[in-house]
């Protein structure tokens, strides 16, 4: 699954960040997401300041992919989300709102809140390692 949040996050139109989610039942995808401004706008560009600067406009993958499901009628409830980074606390008030009940991500991020949040909300959070191994994260291990 994360081979495929990878191959979303390539897709992403930010040149600051690319993250690439999806949301799975039974390990079968129902949804995508990938990060970038919002439809029918240009590209996120930070070029100017060295990728320093906040999306103002962009979209997370996350919120993308729960928004896709929305649109087109997709049940998310007791679904599992695979995310190729850490989601912020926005995206993680989404993701506990939708009923999503597992999140897997594999690269950290320096704002935990997000994981933290849902964490204490109740929802098992899963860290895929390098190696592949997937460690079930608590706060202490933020």
């Amino acid at each position: 699954m994360m081979e495929m949040a990878w191959a979303l996050a390539n897709r992403s139109t930010c040149d600051r960040l690319q993250v690439g989610a999806l949301i799975a039942r039974d390990f079968r995808v129902i949804s995508t997401g990938y990060n970038g401004n919002v439809a029918g706008s240009p590209h996120c560009s930070h070029a100017s300041d060295g990728g320093n600067s906040a999306c103002t406009t962009a979209v997370h993958a996350e919120a993308n992919a729960l928004v896709f499901a929305a649109r087109h009628g997709v049940a998310v409830h007791k679904a599992d989300l695979f995310t190729t980074h850490m989601p912020c606390l926005n995206c993680a008030k989404l993701i506990i709102n939708a009923g999503i009940w597992r999140v897997y991500y594999e690269n950290s991020y320096r704002l935990t809140e997000g994981v933290e949040l849902l964490i204490d909300s109740g929802l098992l959070v899963f860290r895929i390692r390098e190696d592949n191994s997937i460690v079930q994260m608590t706060k202490s291990m933020l």
